[in-house]
């Protein structure tokens, strides 16, 4: 990997550069939520430690630094970093919500720091066993294959609506052992989580937003009650009663498994719908590499590089945060203890000194397991396998089942969730033709 800040991509790369005023250029700016990848290239190239007025964060773009950064939880604090950002401007009256009308206040387990970080881990790794996601993989097949069967048929959907949501949230459910629920509801949930770490609520919806996520966790308190009482084969039962010998505290308690199956239930649907919905626009919009992934779809290699690539150039993560504990020089800027930074995973996977030509899909690619979209250090991703196996699944049934996909709305119609977080589809319109069995 090369040091150089002034390399430049190769001349035959399209460029998209912003020219904003930077001091003044902010993150939530409408025009630049909209498509962020020309503000992060003008950040990586001018001002790779950039400080956003309007969120109080220093935006970190480049993929060496966010690297370091993500291997060093000592120096940059990711409990510091996600509770200074979590309900911002709102957090005493928030937690007031849900320690009134939501059955208590359950900080996330999983975004705290070593050595606590460490053990809830190694307990919460109970659940995502290379075991237990082979075993996933038949009925998750199943359940894909069942949704896209009565969709083939329809000739136009909402990808967003009626393929990406529904379908993490029925896999989310089946592994977490949930069998009746609402799926409006696990989605107006998810939303009001991920609102919390997004920065782009106002009081009237943190107000609403708490109240869906007091719902949330009154329907998760009592699924964990009776998996006290009766254990069964699912991953809340592996956190009621996982157990590490070893620990001081062997066991998690009530407070823990609460945070950490909310977390499974939104981070195991939200996230992977925004990238199926990702995996919709791109088949969308690139016919041959829709024809390409049919005609190797059997290829579970072909498959596996497919979903890395689609990984890295749309990330459903975009940022989250770190919060630093001491003075630190980052990408050549000296800040302050307490700075409070936003890792921008998405830049980084576009960072031209890193992936050649970054905005080209290019499965070819050597340093292709190289981005940084599951993060990096003790806090990579816990889910990442299962994530892939899931996505791999989606891509191998849908284009088994559709073809000739194409967008049904112009491509600049496409609109994004409110947040900086994640980088989530409201809506996506697509045609298709119900593929026809070879021969």
């Amino acid at each position: 990997m090369s040091n150089n800040n002034n390399q430049q991509a190769p001349a035959s790369c399209p460029v998209d550069h912003a020219n904003l005023p930077l001091g003044e250029a902010t993150l939530t700016d409408p025009i630049i939520h909209q498509d962020p990848f020309a503000f992060y290239r003008q950040l990586r190239a001018e001002e790779p430690i950039y400080f956003d007025p309007e969120l109080g964060q220093y935006l970190v773009s480049r993929y060496e630094d966010v690297m370091t950064i993500s291997q060093d939880p000592v120096t940059f604090s990711v409990k510091h970093g996600y509770e200074d950002q979590y309900a911002k401007g709102f957090f005493d009256e928030f937690r007031e919500i849900l320690e009134r009308d939501g059955g208590g206040f359950f900080p996330d387990a999983i975004m705290s720091d070593p050595p606590y970080h460490t053990r809830v881990r190694k307990l919460l790794e109970a659940a995502f066993t290379a075991h237990r996601v082979k075993q996933l993989e038949p009925r998750i097949r199943a359940v894909v294959g069942q949704m896209l069967d009565e969709l083939a048929g329809r000739g136009q959907i909402d990808a967003v609506e009626d393929f990406a949501i529904p379908m993490t949230i029925s896999i989310i459910c089946e592994q977490l052992g949930i069998s009746e629920y609402d799926p409006q509801k696990i989605r107006d949930w998810s939303s009001a989580v991920t609102a919390q770490i997004g920065r782009m609520q106002d009081h009237e919806g943190m107000v609403k937003n708490a109240g869906l996520i007091c719902e949330l966790q009154n329907f998760l308190i009592a699924e964990i009650r009776e998996r006290e009482r009766e254990p069964r084969e699912d991953m809340i039962s592996d956190l009621v009663h996982a157990r590490a010998e070893d620990e001081a505290q062997p066991t998690l308690n009530f407070k823990e498994v609460v945070s950490l199956v909310r977390a499974l239930m939104i981070a195991g649907n939200d996230t992977t719908a925004a990238a199926l919905s990702q995996m919709m626009l791109l088949l969308a919009t690139q016919p041959d590499l829709a024809q390409s992934l049919y005609e190797n779809v059997d290829d579970e290699r072909y498959v596996q590089r497919f979903v890395e690539e689609l990984l890295r150039i749309q990330p459903p993560v975009h940022g989250l945060s770190r919060t630093t504990t001491r003075e630190v020089v980052v990408g050549g800027k000296q800040l302050p203890e307490g700075a409070h930074l936003l890792l921008l995973y998405a830049s980084a996977n576009d960072d031209d000194r890193q992936f050649e030509c970054p905005r080209e899909f290019d499965m070819t690619r050597r340093n292709l397991g190289r981005n940084a979209t599951f993060g990096g250090g003790v806090h990579r991703c816990i889910g990442n396998s299962l994530a892939r196996m899931e996505l791999k699944v989606a891509a191998q049934e849908l284009i088994r089942r559709f073809a000739d996909i194409r967008l049904a709305i112009a491509p600049e119609e496409i609109r994004f969730q409110p947040t900086i977080a994640s980088r989530s589809i409201s809506s996506l319109p697509v045609s298709y033709q119900r593929r026809q069995p070879p021969g």
